[in-house]
């Protein structure tokens, strides 16, 4: 069995066989050494490559679990192949340089660091890979964990650079570890971001503050958009106009931020809007408009119910119907109101579980605002926004019927009336 050095006594016999007189010290001894470890290793990393593409993949792919396919799809098994070279690098140069050569010294700290980076590359497509496998279940709707993958990453990359300089310097982890005491103030402002991201990642999973595809609203970054992704130290979001936006994650619980998500996972989308109407239009309905009124489905029983309660009122209270102050006639905005809520609740794209009705707000110089308060079933934007048109488009062109005019301040209405006088 080959021992320490004998590959190098073989390769010095090599050599001296050819006339040529080396020593394990000179310096084509060295170039030598290093080009047969090199060669090797190399040899190693092919070898095994080729394995895990021609037999591994291939069982990989034809099994039916998803898990295998997440990591082939994140190169773990590609990354884990980089071992070999590590492990043939330490164990070769031992047998081409002596136990206390400082090139075998070199050789095995190298592989050690070598090793040590292979280590952050596979934990970190492990963790891709539960990533992936997580967000593809129901429970990563409620609490992302991109943040903490992103935590788990750079605990390691910190892991292994710390091992690092240890072997570089030859002292214990543990003794560098009681070092950093000294600049904990440095690391704290270096690590402020992370720091925080962290913190706030944590009560965002745990209070479902803002999830991965939640409609969200950051006034003060100008982002409007999907969440893409929750980070430790950023979120992603993509606007509506296609851009994105990135914006530190402790914001999310520092500032103010609107999140659509309620409204996704309701019954509707809330209409809330409003047309002035013009109050020189706003009129008592006589006899001829309450008859054409009785025309109209929507609200045919309600013109007659309401006569039936202002002729009882007006008997109860012995009032003349003439009577210009004190007697209760209809008015053609309140017959309005009357037939938008009865149109509302016939209306087959309005949830009619949810708040529903016609209101008046305070006139002003504008006019009066009716304002339209219900919820559409659905909630897809394009579709919704069809729905509140549609709506809006009838109520406009309904206007006239009940003798009232929206309000323009710009307007050829009276322009044309003074032109016709």
């Amino acid at each position: 069995m080959l021992k320490g050095g004998d590959v190098a006594k073989e390769i010095v016999g090599a050599y001296q066989h050819l006339g040529i007189d080396i020593n394990q010290q000179s310096w084509l001894y060295h170039l030598t050494a290093l080009f047969v470890l090199l060669i090797s290793v190399w040899v190693g990393y092919r070898l095994t490559r080729l394995v895990l593409q021609s037999k591994l993949t291939r069982f990989v792919l034809h099994t039916r679990n998803q898990w295998d396919d997440a990591l082939h799809r994140h190169k773990f098994f590609r990354r884990c192949s980089h071992l070999v070279p590590a492990v043939l690098l330490y164990l070769l140069s031992g047998f081409l340089y002596d136990v206390d050569s400082q090139w075998l010294i070199a050789l095995h700290k190298l592989a050690i660091i070598y090793t040590f980076a292979i280590g952050v590359s596979i934990g970190s497509a492990f963790l891709n890979t539960a990533e992936h496998i997580y967000n593809r279940s129901a429970l990563a709707k409620r609490a992302p964990i991109t943040g903490f993958i992103q935590v788990g990453k750079l605990f390691l990359t910190i892991a292994a650079a710390l091992f690092s300089i240890a072997v570089l310097l030859d002292k214990s982890p543990a003794l560098l570890l009681s070092g950093l005491g000294a600049i904990t103030a440095i690391l704290l402002l270096l690590f402020k971001d992370t720091i925080l991201g962290f913190v706030a990642g944590i009560q965002i999973a745990a209070n479902r503050m803002v999830n991965t595809g939640d409609w969200v609203e950051l006034p003060k970054y100008g982002a409007d958009g999907t969440v893409l992704e929750v980070g430790l130290t950023t979120v992603k979001v993509q606007n509506w106009d296609n851009t994105i936006s990135t914006v530190p994650t402790y914001t999310l619980i520092t500032d103010s931020v609107k999140n659509w998500r309620g409204m996704t996972e309701s019954g509707g989308r809330r209409i809330k809007r409003s047309i002035n109407i013009d109050i020189q239009s706003i009129r008592f309905c006589d006899e001829a408009m309450l008859e054409q009124f009785s025309n109209i489905r929507f609200i045919k029983d309600y013109i007659q119910s309401k006569k039936q309660e202002l002729s009882q009122f007006h008997q109860q209270q012995q009032i003349d119907i003439h009577d210009l102050v004190n007697a209760r006639r209809l008015t053609n905005i309140g017959t309005l109101r009357a037939y938008m809520r009865a149109y509302l609740q016939h209306h087959p794209q309005v949830n009619q579980d949810m708040t529903l009705m016609v209101r008046q707000l305070p006139p002003t110089e504008y006019g009066l605002p009716l304002e339209l308060y219900c919820f559409s079933k659905d909630k897809s934007w394009i579709n919704y926004e069809g729905i509140q048109a549609d709506i809006f488009d009838h109520l406009l062109a309904i206007l006239p019927v009940f003798g009232l005019r929206a309000y323009q301040r710009v307007s050829d209405y009276r322009h044309s009336d003074t032109v016709q006088h």
